[in-house]
This record gives structure tokens, C-alpha cells and sequence, in this order.
């Protein structure tokens, strides 16, 4: 496996790394998630994401790692970066939503029980909440760490100019911002483009996301790097499989799934992937990995050979220029929308 230096620290994280947002709730299998567990660590993914409310129930992604830690992965601790969120809605009342000090260092207490941990490696805010000061929220990031509960810290959904005032109070604390997460696929191009910033911010620079990351010395990690399963191969035939996201309609509605419009994209770009010898899951991991302002895409695994097709793309070829010509006039933003 690859690795990549996340930004200008001193972090290397693989290129691809598991995240535990679907597929590790109470609805799967505790052995099926122990076998993608295992097979993703032999296949030298280090690094497995989580957060406060993935699931499904919220927490108990978390509970559920904590018994694969606690039965297989102990041992394995110190060759392991294990990360977690907090920000969106997580238990009742006035202190579980949110960006305040309360709820985040709350949120971050009861993660590393569920999990068994006395650290994380990295600890984001999972979202900007605009009705806190980021001076309290960030602050909080530093007193995660300062207190011994996280190595690092990271951010995720923040637009560039969120991430900039970010960067700047947690600098100015003594913690660097190690790490970005925003959305990024072939359909959410998002991050390419320039930041409308706030009028009447000063400090507004106009950078694209990734523009911003690369100035400031800050990785980047994408998830849903296969929008919600939109650039496999799942759908191509027109029709929604019986248990994929979109017969479940959970993220994906067949009405857009199955659009003409995503469906001529989606079979261009299977077409330049089969060229290639890929897959279009492949095929979408390769293209995100050429930038190298990308430390790692985040890839969520239900089977074990799911996993292992995905991780072939950390793998392949370079995209030439002309095959990257190519994928432009299919992968659109806003297809999966």
C-alpha cells in the first residue's frame, strides 16, 4: 500500500483508507465486518475512520470496533491510526449537537469508551456550526489534544474560508491542522472550485478547497470517493439492484440514480475504465489519487472482495493526459444531485 504525508506534518496515511460509516452498524454482521477488518489491515490499510453517530444506531460503529479492537487488533495499536468526529446530532438536549466545548469534548470522551481507547489519533469537527465562535470550537480541538485524548486534529465539511479562520486559531494555539474531509468524487467536484468566501470577510482569498489545503500544508481526505456507489458498476445496466443504497433510498433516490443523463456519464466513464483494465470504482479512485494534494480517499467495504477490488486502484498506471482529456467530459459535477 502507498502512503502519503498528510500536508506538512509529519503523518503518512495509505492512500486508501477504511471508513466505518454503513458498514459496521448493529444491520451487518459482526464476522462480516471482523473478515473486511483483518483483510483491510494485511492489505496495509492503517487507517480506519470513524465517527460519533455512524451506525446504524449512532455509537455503535464505534461499540462495534471496539469489541474487533478489543478480540483482534489490540496487539496491532501502535501501526494503527484510528480517528472519530463530532459535530452532528447525537443524544438529546441543549449539549449533544453541535460545535460547543461541551459537546465536543463530551462526544470525544464517550467515542474512546465505546471504543476501548485512551487515544485517537485524530479527532475532527465534523462540521462548522456558525453559532459558535471557531475560537471555542477549535479550542477545543487543542485541549483534545493538549490533554492527552487525540495526537491530532482535523476538520471536515469546512469551506475554504472556514478553513483558513481554522487553521489560524489553531496555529495561533499551538496545535497544527493536520487534516481536511470534504466529499470529493468524479459527480462532487466541489473542491476544485473557487470559494465564494463571505463579502464582508477580509480574509476571503477565492481558493478552490484543494487550492486552500495545498497552501496552508494541510492533507486532505475524501469520502464518498464513489458517490454512494453511483461509479461502480451497481447501476450501469439501468436498473437498481434489490439491497444497493438506492433500492434502500436511504442516500440515493432510483429517480436519480437511473437518470439518462447519469446513466450516459456513468457508462463513459465504465468505458474508459474498461480501457484501462479497471473498474469504474477503480477508474474513480485512480483519478482522485493523481492530485497529490489528496492523501487518502476513504472507501467503504460491505464484502471483502468489494475490498479488494477498490484497493487494486492505489495500484494502477498513472492516468496519461489524454485519458484524464477523456474522463473530463463525463465526470460532471453535479451528476449525483
Amino acid at each position: 500500500m502507498p502512503y502519503r504525508r498528510s500536508g506538512r506534518s509529519g503523518l503518512d496515511l495509505p492512500a486508501l483508507s477504511l471508513g466505518l460509516w454503513h458498514n459496521f452498524g448493529d444491520t451487518t454482521p459482526l464476522d462480516t465486518q471482523r473478515d473486511v477488518l483483518r483483510r483491510a489491515f494485511d492489505l496495509g490499510i492503517t487507517h480506519f475512520d470513524l465517527a460519533n453517530n455512524y451506525g446504524p444506531l449512532a455509537g455503535s460503529a464505534e461499540e462495534n470496533f471496539g469489541r474487533h479492537m478489543a478480540a483482534d487488533l489490540r496487539p496491532y495499536r501502535d501501526e494503527l491510526i484510528i480517528s472519530s468526529k463530532a459535530g452532528y446530532d447525537m443524544w438529546p438536549g441543549p449539549y449533544g449537537n453541535g460545535g460547543s466545548r461541551k459537546y465536543l469534548l463530551a462526544s470525544l470522551d464517550q467515542s474512546l469508551s465505546r471504543m476501548g481507547l485512551d487515544y485517537v489519533d485524530i479527532f475532527y469537527s465534523h462540521r462548522p456550526d456558525p453559532s459558535v465562535p471557531i475560537e471555542e470550537t477549535m479550542g477545543a480541538l487543542h485541549t483534545a489534544v493538549t490533554s492527552g485524548r487525540a495526537l491530532y486534529v482535523g476538520i471536515s465539511n469546512y469551506t475554504p474560508a472556514q478553513t483558513r479562520a481554522a487553521q489560524q486559531v489553531l496555529a495561533d494555539l499551538g496545535t497544527p491542522l493536520v487534516i481536511h474531509q470534504p466529499s470529493y468524487s468524479m459527480f462532487n467536484r466541489h473542491v476544485e472550485l473557487p470559494d465564494a468566501g463571505n463579502p464582508d470577510d477580509a480574509d476571503a482569498t477565492g481558493l478552490s478547497l484543494l487550492d486552500t489545503v495545498g497552501d496552508l500544508g494541510i492533507g486532505m481526505i475524501v469520502f464518498s470517493p464513489l458517490a454512494q456507489g453511483m461509479l461502480t458498476d451497481r447501476y450501469l445496466s439501468g436498473e437498481v439492484p434489490a439491497g444497493s443504497r438506492a433500492a434502500v433510498g436511504h442516500f440515493l433516490k432510483p429517480e436519480t440514480t437511473l437518470s439518462a443523463t447519469y446513466l450516459e456519464r456513468a457508462r463513459g466513464l465504465d468505458a474508459i475504465a474498461q480501457g484501462r483494465g479497471q473498474s469504474l470504482a477503480q477508474l474513480a479512485l485512480t483519478w482522485l489519487l493523481r492530485d497529490d494534494r489528496v492523501t487518502s480517499a476513504l472507501i467503504g467495504a460491505s464484502s471483502v472482495a468489494q475490498l479488494e477490488n477498490n484497493v487494486q486502484a492505489a495500484h494502477a498506471a498513472p492516468l496519461t493526459s489524454d485519458e484524464i482529456a477523456a474522463i473530463e467530459a463525463f465526470a460532471i459535477d453535479g451528476t449525483n444531485r
